[in-house]
């Protein structure tokens, strides 16, 4: 008996120390979220992690239809002011791949487009309700960090009213639009780390 509960006790810290770890990761995402872009709402916080758990959201069942609204996108950017790439959420299972790596041709848009495309058919059948639950969590750590987001109280009744109509996939806010013009395509971080990251390393600018 006392073997199993000192076994017991060892198992309990160690989820301890993996939920506190986790939940370092989350603050530290979100730390540099606003570091990097102060304009950033609960919706892009929120957006961010969403895409860590769920890639692009959906499913493409029209390649060319896709690949449309991809180079209409690409002729229509006139400047974007995200980074080349960057992790999602706090685990970085997706990447935010900027389409400035088309526009100045470091990427060719076969790789690109092929890359993205494979990341949505791989994408995993994730529960809403644990997501759901999972951003309960991290909004708590937010309201820990006091950050003072712009129409925040707002924002958590959008999410909140959107999650309970079983909805979850939402816009970058207007003040993040206007000040970063993001244009991305989310690719999982294998095909990415493969496909993309070597192209980008051999054209360094």
């Amino acid at each position: 008996m006392k073997i199993l509960t000192l076994l017991l006790f060892t198992l309990i810290i160690s989820l301890t120390s993996c939920n506190n770890t986790k939940d370092s990761r989350i603050k530290t995402s979100i730390r540099q979220q606003i570091a990097i872009y102060p304009k950033s709402t609960l919706c892009d916080i929120y957006k961010s992690f969403f895409q860590d758990r769920f890639g692009p959201g959906h499913l493409i069942s029209d390649t060319t239809t896709a690949g449309i609204y991809l180079r209409k996108e690409l002729s229509t950017m006139n400047e974007s002011f995200i980074a080349d790439y960057e992790p999602t959420g706090c685990e970085g299972n997706f990447y935010r791949v900027n389409l400035s790596v088309l526009k100045d041709g470091r990427i060719p848009y076969e790789v690109y487009f092929n890359t993205f495309v494979k990341s949505v058919s791989i994408i995993e059948n994730n529960s809403i309700e644990k997501w759901k639950t999972e951003w309960k969590h991290i909004l708590t750590i937010i309201d820990e960090l006091s950050l003072d987001l712009h129409n925040y109280e707002n924002d958590k009744i959008l999410i909140d009213s959107m999650l309970n109509e079983n909805k979850y996939v939402i816009h970058h806010s207007r003040e993040y639009n206007t000040a970063y013009k993001p244009h991305y395509r989310i690719m999982k971080k294998s095909l990415f780390e493969k496909e993309i990251l070597p192209l980008l390393n051999d054209n360094k600018h």
